[in-house]
């Protein structure tokens, strides 16, 4: 739930920012594309932090070698989220991310049938993780692909 506000957050205040006359966040494209990058390293830092081990227990036992999991995951959210911000990777940078999110979703399955926890703190049941990995998904996809965003 944190890396959903952080997102709602930073983009509400990138696009404050547009709004202010900075011509960098005009267009909310702009505000989406930093809004992410943020989120997704702010999800990044929790794949080497404290969160680590919890992170490792969420990947579904089928899947080997959960540690290596957990660490690609993070490099290519730190990736992703320094492609959205170059002009020229931006298209590829979202694309590799809502191809992430969507490999990622049964760990996030798995954590909410299992009642996991992230940091001491419950994870999102399954109805409400799907909402906010759609979320990400479609905010991946506008940033990228220029869908709806003028």
């Amino acid at each position: 739930m944190i890396p959903l506000v952080v997102l709602a957050a930073a983009f509400l205040l990138f696009v404050l920012l547009g709004m202010a006359g900075i011509p960098y966040f005009a267009g909310y494209h702009h505000a989406l594309r930093l809004a992410l990058a943020v989120m997704f390293l702010l999800t990044a830092s929790a794949h080497w932090g404290a969160k680590r081990a919890d992170l490792v227990k969420m990947v579904p036992p089928p899947f080997k070698q959960p540690e290596r999991w957990v660490t690609i995951t993070g490099i290519l959210e730190i990736l992703g989220a320094i492609g959205l911000l170059i002009p020229a990777t931006v298209t590829v940078a979202a694309l590799g991310l809502a191809l992430m999110l969507i490999a990622i979703f049964p760990a996030n399955v798995h954590a909410a049938r299992h009642h996991m926890t992230i940091g001491g703190r419950p994870v999102p049941k399954l109805g409400i993780r799907i909402l906010i990995q759609l979320i990400f998904l479609a905010s991946v996809l506008i940033a990228g692909f220029d869908l709806g965003c003028a």
